[in-house]
């Protein structure tokens, strides 16, 4: 994903500069009430009560990752105070203050690893030195241990509460020189903590951007252009006015539209129920001339003829892959396919929002990325992005749904014709589905020669996506560096585009969870063909140690040993022999990939009877590098993400088009996984190697796709190509 782009020197500059900031020139400045009643600010992280309690602000939006738990753990722990000290609240958005502040592309953990420590190392130095010119002693002789320091020699000891007011007049340290602890020395990180919001939850607290309630709040529901891209000609709203408590009928944008046009009208009253049966009142015309012929059968129809004919564009190329394929033992030729997919989140799209009097717009809103909502709204507002104050609610559900604005601009376009009045729009189920941000279809007509050893010596792929203009939509790229492309001496991969008016985004696992399953789905039918299994494949691939660089400039390399080290890690974990399965109905997958800067391989173990897929059990290793910060909290990732892969291979099914409008209705067209249908078993294991950590939202979900679909292979003989994967 390439939402954001910066430097680790630029995010620590950006995350900790401000007026009464930790940054590297200036002081650090707290803000201590005469007497210390108040609560002593240090920096823009944390504040320090009388008490010697710590409130730390999680400045990240939280989405069920964990990182409302996570980043507050990286301070605290180089803050040197207990856990059982510290509290937790949610920062609203504030780039200039805080930094990036966004949910995607597992980016926290690599964003904030080194910041976060170093923000809580800097506070601690400054106490520190505060309590060494109080005492008259050298700061090295002085120690810290649960929110005091203390000084051995004359057994003396102070809490942080008591030295903040005196430590906002010492001078900052570099925080690129602060000492920072040895893991060994951890007493947070590492350790396994329970979420910080999870007892509200359980106890029902209102925490989620639907729960929002500011006083006097208003409530609109939203009809809009069932075809997708097309705006509002004309409407009557007399009927809908006559209506109980319906107060104003609002035409909108979600900014997807040429500026000036509209396409949905907001219905605003009393009460949600009301607003949303009114919409069955209103009469209402849309121009959809030019949107209205798109449809699922036509992009196959278009996909399978284009397959048939040279690529458009060359994506990557090495040597020579049609004469190396000319020459090969063998070559194995196959089409995989994968359709549109919703991303269906619990929670609904919903946003609050306020226009103030003096022009000021104040949102409650459950985005993944505040800042970019930020400017998407200022754009089609025609207001300065300052104007706004964005409060971070919990997010119910997003898996990248919510990196898109379009229900925060359409929120605010209401909130602005009815000033003063704080309302919330809701979309009911079919909203949401049809209305998505869809994870993109995709074809690949694969081919692959091997040579009389058995080794992959050549590989083709034709990639038909969505794009325009010789350029792809979002979410619909794939890297051009995918293994093992760069592994191999005869390469090409090549793409085509097909328009569509569909709008498209990225989903949990961007790409990777559509790709994982169309390259670890073909190379099981290589190993085949080469008389061995995939686990040796890859072995045999992956060759000496080496790193390839990734196309994209923000990506970072693939390193082979990391790779290797997985494959070879959960070869063992699971017992794999590399043998065919025996026993009837029974069958074990293997699946590998690297994404989102983690190296996960996993194999599945499952049962078909009667036409019916059950997962027995699914093993994992994963390499995020040095440090995992959670553990509690990375093991229920990696099973989510196993689950959310399950549900993308067998569960979820396509989001249909016909007329240039989705005809998903709700959770009937599009079921969601059961309990019934997850493995009884995820079995975790780590492979630490010397790098930084990375994070763990996404990387662990690719590969179980493809792990299924080869186990499916090995206990049916049936090879299935396309997904949902379907044995009817």
């Amino acid at each position: 994903m390439n939402a954001v782009s910066v430097s680790r020197r630029s995010f620590l500059a950006a995350s900790l500069a401000g007026g009464a900031a930790l940054t590297f020139e200036a002081k650090l400045a707290f803000a201590a009430a005469p007497g210390g009643a108040e609560p002593a600010m240090l920096g823009v992280f944390v504040s320090i009560a009388p008490d010697n309690t710590v409130t730390i602000l999680a400045k990240n939006p939280e989405i069920g990752q964990g990182v409302k738990t996570m980043l507050p753990m990286l301070i605290a722990e180089e803050l040197d105070v207990a856990w059982s000290q510290v509290k937790i609240q949610q920062a609203d958005d504030d780039g200039a203050k805080y930094g990036p502040q966004f949910a995607g592309g597992s980016m926290t953990t690599p964003l904030n690893w080194l910041p976060a420590r170093q923000a809580g190392a800097g506070a601690r130095a400054m106490l520190i030195a505060a309590a060494a010119q109080q005492w008259g002693v050298p700061a090295a002789s002085l120690t810290t241990s649960e929110g005091k320091v203390l000084h051995a020699a004359s057994s003396r000891s102070i809490t942080y509460a008591a030295l903040a007011p005196v430590a906002a007049k010492m001078a900052a340290p570099d925080l690129e020189k602060v000492p920072l602890k040895s893991p060994k020395d951890f007493k947070i990180v590492g350790k396994p903590m329970k979420g910080v919001d999870t007892p509200a939850i359980v106890r029902g607290e209102p925490l989620f951007g639907i729960d929002a309630h500011p006083p006097g709040m208003l409530y609109a529901a939203m009809v809009k252009c069932p075809v997708i891209s097309g705006t509002l000609k004309r409407f009557d709203d007399a009927a809908v006015k006559k209506e109980k408590g319906v107060l104003a009928v609002v035409p909108i944008t979600d900014g997807e539209v040429a500026a000036g046009k509209h396409n949905a009208v907001a219905i605003v009253g009393d009460s949600w129920w009301r607003v949303h049966k009114a919409r069955e009142k209103l009469a209402v015309e849309w121009d959809t001339a030019g949107f209205d012929g798109y449809s699922t059968n036509g992009y196959s129809a278009m996909a399978k003829a284009m397959l048939a004919a040279a690529p458009a564009a060359d994506l990557f190329k090495a040597g020579n892959a049609d004469a190396a394929l000319a020459k090969a033992a063998k070559v194995v030729t196959a089409d995989y396919a994968y359709p549109f997919l919703a991303h269906a989140t619990l929670e609904p799209q919903n946003c609050t929002a306020l226009w103030h009097p003096d022009g000021k717009l104040e949102f409650w809103a459950p985005t993944q990325d505040p800042g970019t909502a930020r400017g998407d709204v200022a754009k089609v507002l025609g207001i300065d992005p300052a104007a706004m104050t964005i409060h971070m609610t919990r997010i119910g559900g997003g898996f990248g749904r919510r990196l898109m604005s379009d229900f925060m601009v359409q929120t605010a376009c209401i909130a602005k014709a009815l000033p003063g009045r704080p309302v919330k729009l809701l979309y009911d189920r079919t909203d949401d589905l049809r209305n998505d941000y869809f994870r993109p279809a995709g074809w690949h007509r694969m081919t692959a020669g091997i040579d009389a050893s058995g080794a992959l010596v050549a590989l083709k792929d034709h990639f038909i996506t969505f794009g325009a203009n010789g350029k792809p939509m979002r979410a619909a790229a794939m890297l051009a560096s995918e293994f093992p492309g760069p592994a191999l001496p005869d390469v090409h991969y090549g793409v085509s585009y097909l328009k569509t008016n569909v709008t498209t985004g990225w989903l949990r696992a961007p790409t990777s969870n559509a790709v994982a399953f169309v390259f670890q789905g073909f190379l099981d039918e290589v190993a085949e063909a080469a008389g061995t299994d995939l686990p040796s494949l890859m072995i045999m691939t992956l060759g000496a140690p080496r790193q390839f660089p990734s196309s994209d400039p923000d990506e970072p390399v693939f390193d082979t040993p990391r790779a290797r080290g997985v494959v070879e890690a959960v070869t063992k974990f699971a017992g794999w022999t590399g043998k065919r399965s025996t026993t009837a109905g029974k069958g074990r997958g293997f699946g590998f990939y690297f994404s989102h800067r983690g190296y996960f391989a996993e194999v599945v173990d499952l049962t078909v009877a009667d036409g019916q897929i059950t997962i027995d059990k699914v093993w994992v290793a994963g390499d995020i590098g040095s440090q995992v910060i959670n553990p509690l909290n990375a093991e229920h990732q990696m099973q989510g993400a196993v689950i959310d892969g399950i549900a993308q291979a067998l569960v979820w099914q396509p989001t249909e088009q016909k007329a240039g409008a989705v005809t998903t209705e709700n959770f009937g067209d599009f079921p969601l996984i059961r309990i019934n249908q997850t493995p009884g078993e995820v079995a975790i294991t780590w492979v630490v190697t010397e790098y930084p950590p990375t994070g763990l939202g996404e990387p662990t979900l690719p590969p179980v796709i493809p792990a299924i679909a080869n186990a499916i292979k090995d206990a049916t003989g049936k090879r299935l190509r396309s997904l949902p994967l379907s044995l009817a």
